[in-house]
């Protein structure tokens, strides 16, 4: 289980209820879960997980931006990439090759929500089958709408925390700033 409220140290990223992402001496606005943030994170619930988790690296789309300045492993999307969300798989929680037989979403959307996406170490070491998958730090819709569980940040907003970001990195969502 991952650790709740953690005292934040300056390579921390702090999420906080009132939708405020705070780091490296900046504060920034940011969209939550559709169903809040809770310590008990359930496929499909909408909200998003507390804990500490490690950031484990960034993809990008290539066609509509250039590679994110960070210190974190970065890869290209391709077309076909996907996210398994499909609890009966094997494959849960875990980027795939798209088609698959397995429940999966689609990471080169036609809207700009994944044109970077920050890939969290939420439910991932081990996996556990229906305690969540695909939780992303990623761009932020219009009016920074609900997310289903991801923390979203403004496209700028989120290129310049990820330039402060490194392999130490981590994001307590539900900190305390």
């Amino acid at each position: 289980m991952p650790e709740l409220h953690s005292k934040a140290g300056p390579n921390t990223i702090v999420v906080t209820a009132n939708n405020q992402v705070h780091f490296a001496g900046q504060t920034y606005a940011c969209a939550l879960g559709r169903s809040g943030m809770h310590h008990d994170k359930q496929e499909g619930d909408g909200k998003t997980p507390e804990g500490t988790y490690p950031l484990r690296s960034v993809l990008y789309r290539p066609d509509r931006v250039d590679p994110p300045k960070t210190s974190l492993a970065v890869s290209p999307l391709q077309q076909n990439d996907g996210w398994c969300d499909d609890p009966a798989s094997t494959a849960y929680n875990q980027q795939i090759v798209l088609p698959s037989a397995a429940s999966a979403e689609h990471l080169w959307r036609d809207d700009h929500l994944y044109d970077v996406i920050v890939l969290l170490g939420h439910n991932d070491d081990p996996v556990i089958p229906g305690a969540g998958s695909a939780i992303f730090m990623h761009v932020a819709g219009d009016g920074y709408s609900p997310t289903e569980g991801c923390v979203a940040l403004m496209i700028d907003d989120l290129l310049a925390v990820l330039a402060d970001c490194n392999a130490d990195t981590t994001i307590d969502i539900g900190g305390k700033a």
